[in-house]
């Protein structure tokens, strides 16, 4: 039978499609992939990979083994884990976040290394799409994310909060609108590769409105701050816990009520049943309580 290090192999050929970037990531030689691999297809007794030169993608017949082999790693992990006391958290956990869930993530991360000594976590900012990619490829435990359309079957989803799409503006803007506002001033657009950007451009060409674009940045904050100086106007997710509302410098407009309260959704991707589900759905939960607090404040 062929050994967990084969099967780690494995996963690592089906996420790089190619046995010398697996080889890295393993630390084996590519001759010595290459070995294990051809071992589980003669095991199992069908090819498994679509080879092309130095490229290796998994076929139907991989894909189809693909969730099963990460279940079977996921589960011998498992088993080698101590026994840790009740309410006592250990072990080692990736988690990463987009840039707006950092602070709270990193701020309880923290609280709990300090009360819990034997948990070591590593905490990784990104895109949405490009975390999304990491959990899915078994490279983070969890995630911090947008939500998406697409559904894994193997990815569980755990909502946190949502943050309505507004009209960010200098506080001197003219127009009583938000279509008013939008068609007058400069557009300064939230990029549009990545899901809130995609998002953000459905809300517009609902809307109708002919924007003249300016810029386009993925930084929410920066775009913001460009706001304060009064070189144009965005539309934006109204951060949880944010004092936009509040900000002298600033005016939010609320989108029509024919668009149906656009939001944007974040919550915590996760692999289903990984090893230290535990973990991140302690965290994930202390996470919420404090978004849920801030969300409350703001509406105040």
């Amino acid at each position: 039978m062929s050994s967990i290090r084969f099967l780690r192999s494995f996963l690592a050929v089906a996420h790089h499609g190619s046995f010398s970037e697996a080889a890295e990531q393993v630390a084996l030689t590519q001759a010595a992939i290459s070995f294990q691999m051809r071992a589980i297809e003669s095991e199992f007794g069908r090819e498994l990979f679509d080879r092309s030169g130095r490229l290796a993608i998994l076929n139907a017949a991989g894909r189809e083994l693909l969730p099963d082999i990460r279940h079977l790693v996921d589960l011998y992990d498992r088993l080698k884990l101590p026994r840790s006391a009740p309410g006592k958290l250990a072990g080692a956990v990736s988690i990463g976040a987009i840039v707006s869930c950092m602070g709270t993530l990193s701020k309880v991360v923290s609280q709990l290394k300090r009360e819990h000594p034997a948990l070591d976590v590593r905490v990784l900012s990104g895109k949405a799409s490009e975390l999304a990619s990491k959990v899915d490829a078994g490279e983070l435990d969890a995630a911090f994310v947008v939500e998406s359309s697409r559904k894994v079957a193997s990815i569980d989803w755990t909502p946190l909060y949502e943050e309505p799409l507004v009209v960010v503006a200098p506080a001197s803007i003219e127009g009583q609108t938000a279509h008013a506002v939008l068609a007058a001033n400069p557009f300064l657009r939230f990029d549009r590769t990545q899901r809130t950007g995609r998002q953000i451009d459905r809300v517009l060409r609902r809307l109708g409105v002919p924007v003249d674009e300016f810029l386009e940045l993925n930084a929410i904050e920066t775009l913001v701050e460009l706001v304060r100086q009064e070189v144009g106007v965005t539309v934006l997710p109204l951060l949880n816990g944010s004092n936009w509302s509040s900000s002298p410098d600033l005016r939010i407009l609320s989108l029509p009520d024919e668009l149906g309260r656009p939001t944007r959704n974040i919550g915590m991707l996760e692999r289903r049943g990984h090893v230290r589900q535990h973990v991140t759905r302690e965290i994930c939960a202390q996470c919420q309580e404090i978004f849920l607090l801030k969300a409350q404040a703001q509406a105040a």
